[in-house]
């Protein structure tokens, strides 16, 4: 009989009543199963919510695939954390492609669609001891059992670079699934290596027989995929040295290790435009050809054996994959082109404005005491110096056509045309001494030096066209330049008319003619300084081209007589303007011959129209400014009308002053001298403006001479012009002369790079098109003179480099698969706009910003094409196939596959099992009872086996 006393519970019985209060669920009797329970509870959620709730929940797509997601939960299991992945497409149904570049490696290993993955939270993410992998993929089962779930589920186990896994799929109340993979990663067997000992190996896995499997016959289904990869040419070459622009390695002597002969050899870019200042790499490395056998049915190993030497011609689909530098895809790094360059010189702009004289750049070599100049910065030595300056003002002297290579929104940048001497200057700045302000300013000097010395030698000045009107929509040290140049010229000019008339005074003195007057008088010649002496042109008749037009062909020349006359006093004609006649004398009135219009830069233009502005009276002050061309036109036009007057000069010169009355415009017309003379004079009078007292035109048509253009001082003296624009480049402070070596070399990089051959492609065409549009939105600001450094356009210009280095990047790759696909069109526009589509998101972002992907998209190639691809796999030389080891049949060209896949399967129909009255309808069909998947390159070699069994 038990005690009824009370007695105090010990500290053991106290625990033992906590654990039995604790225990709640009799079901669930231990940590395993209650780790089935939460694996089943994980799963049943997932069938519940289906695909498109669990996108809503934030399944992860993959970045490899499309259509492939994952969703993720953490379990734990007494002291040990796992994870399980479960995989999934948003469309379940259809059949998983064999080939599939978008599968996941489960996936292409075996044939499933969706499955589940649990694995260990640890540095390997393995199971590495066996029994606890097969107690892990028993609970997993059990779940997916009691939840009615077909998925297949893996465990990774081994060592992680083998690959291997184990796995199983509950396929209904009958059949069952158990797959397991491994990798052999080295000794592979000899006979493992070709397709006949792989025939064999996968028969050996249902055909439970001893005898000689060559020897009997087995229908097995059979598919096989080979990708070959192209040898690329620089192989062997250090990609630092190909890095290294070709001005500077020539300059500093540099060879690349272990090649002396790299000056000999050529670059695939030799041809393109940006190679005379620096070698890209090239962004094709090569490409992946991948040769797929569709599936057939396979019975002996001797079949097998044939498969093998066939040709990878005879594979019914053919694609391939361009293996693409992973530069492409980095920000800066190595890379070398225009967009690294010009990044540095946009810090050479944001140091210039620390001093006020590039001279000051220079003594801070022998002085580099400055914060920010730092001793770093490389001078380049004088033999460089001597170099470029020698291929600036020496070397193809020719005159180059601006407009050559021209984009249509090039002019949109204030900086000077390609091919220039002052562009050219700033290409060559671009790669001398790393592009820093030290070498900047020790070229510029030694640059104004060599101008000088063609100004006081009067030698043409190089890369500059001596002739024409000066171009405002270029940079002002262009224009300086051009107008340089158009003086020395002029100087020359008078120089040879100086000699001339030594010359002819010496013959006179010979001839004993001195005291002859005729043999003194300035005669007109067919040509002569700062003349137009051409036929009648629309410049020469100024604002009378309608009269001319409209009434020269209605009436001929009247009082031929006067005319003969009149002649004999007219000097420096071009020729009757029409049928207009004189006022007073009614003769013809004759276009003058008139010296060109003194040229002037934008800054000139700029002080006139400050001058005239600061003057209240604009027309009297601009008439003032003009005096010296409106006195020159007069004396022209009064030597060519001799009984011209004022209001003549006014009908010829400005027509618009000249106002006509209504009664002559509506009056009668005819083609007779009579109906001309009965309208004489015509009826009409001086403008307002004209007709002032006092006004400025007519003060200077009455003191101009009747002087000939011939006879006339030139209005446009070279030497002052000369000297002064000299003193201009002399003094141009360091800033002002970067602002405008920043937009020429912006612009001469643009253009440099748009005389590349790329096919056309569209995309490319819009991205160098929206390139010039953003150049000349960002580089406007530099035209106004009022940035500083530190700035906020110092930060555009450095993102304005960034676009110019993805474009440029672009380009390149254009450029290249252009070349490698000359012949296939087709295949080079596919590859660039599926690359471009990737690189978009880049565009004008660092690539650190972006998540590093690798490019993998592959073209179908048409059977026309298969020709054109195969011939891009040259015979290997003795030098590249001497390390090859030709362990694998397929051959192309002499190329083993570098990588070949086999799928074998067998079927069977479940409507002839023992089992089949207990199928679902939806089974009773034939089923993959056996699946071997087999990745093998000439060293290691990858199995995966799928059994499909009744349990």
């Amino acid at each position: 009989m038990a005690s009824t006393s009370k007695v105090e519970p010990s500290g053991e019985d106290e625990t033992q009543e906590e654990e039995l209060e604790r225990f709640d669920d009799f079901t669930l009797a231990s940590s395993w199963e209650r780790f089935i329970s939460e694996i089943e509870a994980v799963c049943r959620q997932w069938l519940a919510d289906g695909p498109n709730n669990l996108l809503e929940k934030g399944a992860v797509q993959l970045e490899f695939s499309q259509k492939l997601y994952r969703v993720k939960f953490e379990l734990k299991y007494a002291t040990k954390s796992y994870s399980m992945d479960y995989y999934f497409e948003t469309k379940s149904g259809g059949k998983v492609a064999d080939w599939d570049c978008t599968l996941h490696d489960l996936q292409l290993c075996f044939g499933v669609k969706e499955f589940l993955v649990i694995a260990p939270q640890s540095a390997s993410g393995v199971v590495l001891d066996a029994p606890e992998a097969s107690k892990l993929l028993s609970a997993v089962a059990i779940a997916l059992t009691n939840c009615s779930s077909l998925w297949p589920a893996f465990v990774p186990v081994h060592d992680p670079s083998r690959k291997a896994y184990i796995g199983i799929q509950n396929m209904g109340t009958v059949f069952t699934r158990r797959f397991e993979a491994d990798h052999i990663s080295s000794q592979v067997p000899v006979k493992l290596m070709h397709l006949e000992g792989l025939y064999e190996l996968f028969v050996s896995k249902f055909a439970y027989s001893t005898v000689d499997y060559a020897m009997r016959l087995f229908k097995v289904q059979f598919t096989m995929k080979s990708t070959y990869r192209t040898i690329p040419n620089d192989d062997d070459d250090d990609d630092s040295d190909l890095q290294r622009p070709a001005a500077e390695i020539e300059d500093y002597g540099i060879t690349p290790s272990g090649d002396t002969d790299t000056s000999n050899r050529s670059q695939w870019d030799d041809d393109c435009p940006w190679s005379e200042w620096y070698s890209a790499e090239n962004p094709v490395k090569g490409i992946e050809l991948i040769a797929t056998w569709s599936e057939k049915m396979v019975e002996s190993s001797l079949e097998m054996a044939e498969l093998e030497n066939a040709s990878p011609h005879d594979a019914e689909k053919w694609m391939i994959l361009a293996i693409l530098s992973p530069n492409l895809t980095s920000s800066g790094g190595n890379s070398t082109g225009f967009a690294s360059q010009l990044r540095v010189l946009v810090d050479a702009l944001n140091v210039s404005f620390d001093a006020h004289f590039m001279e000051d750049f220079v003594s801070a070599v022998e002085n580099p005491s400055s914060d920010n100049l730092k001793s770093s910065m490389v001078v380049p030595p004088p033999t460089v110096i001597d170099r470029l300056l020698k291929d600036l003002f020496h070397e193809g002297a020719q005159l180059p056509d601006f407009a050559k290579g021209e984009h249509k929104n090039s002019r949109a940048i204030k900086g000077a045309p390609l091919g220039s001497l002052f562009a050219q200057f700033c290409l060559h700045s671009l790669w001398v001494g790393s592009c820093n302000i030290r070498a900047i300013a020790v070229l510029w000097i030694e640059f104004i030096r060599e101008v000088r010395w063609c100004w006081e030698e009067s030698q043409p000045l190089p890369k500059m066209h001596a002739n024409g009107s000066i171009d405002l929509s270029t940079c002002l040290i262009n224009q300086k330049l051009q107008m340089l140049a158009i003086c020395i010229e002029k100087k020359c000019e008078l120089n040879e008319e100086f000699q001339d008339c030594l010359e002819g005074n010496d013959h006179i003195k010979e001839d004993g003619l001195v005291g002859n007057k005729t043999t003194n008088m300035p005669m007109p010649r067919e040509k002569f300084y700062g003349i137009r002496d051409s036929p009648l042109i629309p410049d020469g008749l100024h604002g009378s081209e309608p009269i001319k037009s409209e009434s020269c062909r209605m009436h001929k020349d009247v009082s031929s007589t006067d005319e003969k006359s009149a002649d004999r006093k007219r000097r420096g004609s071009a020729g009757a303007v029409g049928s207009m006649k004189l006022l007073k004398s009614y003769q013809s009135m004759h276009a003058p011959f008139t010296l060109d219009p003194p040229l002037m830069t934008e800054d000139m233009h700029e002080e006139r129209l400050q001058a005239v502005e600061a003057f209240g009276d604009s027309f009297n002050f601009s008439a003032q400014l003009e005096r010296e061309i409106l006195s020159s036109d007069m004396a022209a036009f009064k030597a060519a009308n001799p009984d011209a007057i004022f209001e003549d000069f006014i009908r010829w010169h400005s027509p618009g002053d000249w106002e006509n009355d209504e009664t002559e415009r509506s009056g009668p017309s005819g083609n007779s001298m009579d109906g001309l003379k009965d309208d004489w004079p015509p009826r009409g009078r001086l403008s307002q403006r004209m007709s002032e007292h006092g006004n400025l035109w007519r003060k200077i048509w009455n003191d101009a001479p009747a002087l000939p253009a011939y006879e006339q001082k030139p209005l446009l003296d070279p030497n002052r012009e000369g000297e002064k624009i000299l003193h201009y480049l002399e003094t141009l402070r360091p800033h002002q002369l970067l602002e405008q070596m920043v937009c020429t070399a912006f612009r001469a990089s643009a253009d440099t790079l748009n005389q590349t051959n790329f096919g056309g492609l569209k995309q490319m065409t819009v991205k160098i098109e929206q390139l010039y549009l953003t150049m000349g939105s960002v580089l406007k600001h530099l035209q106004t003179n009022r940035i500083s450094g530190n700035s906020e356009t110092i930060e555009d210009l450095r993102r304005l480099c960034v676009v110019f280095e993805h474009v440029e990047k672009l380009l390149t790759l254009a450029a290249s698969l252009h070349r490698k696909f000359i012949q296939a069109p087709r295949l080079s526009a596919d590859i660039f706009t599926d690359y471009y589509n990737f690189y978009l998101p880049r565009m004008g972002t660092g690539s650190s910003d972006v998540d590093q992907k690798e490019f993998n998209k592959k073209q179908n190639v048409k059977m026309q094409e298969r020709q054109i691809i195969s011939e891009m796999f040259k015979p290997p030389t003795a030098n590249q196939s001497w390390r090859k080891v030709l362990s694998m049949g397929n051959l192309l060209n002499g190329h083993e596959p570098i990588a070949r896949e086999i799928i074998f399967s067998t079927r069977d129909s479940s409507n002839n099992h023992h089992y089949a009255a207990q199928t679902p309808k939806d089974l009773k069909q034939e089923i993959e009872t056996y699946r071997m998947y087999i990745c093998g390159t000439s060293n290691d070699l990858r199995v995966a086996l799928s059994i499909t069994s009744c349990d």
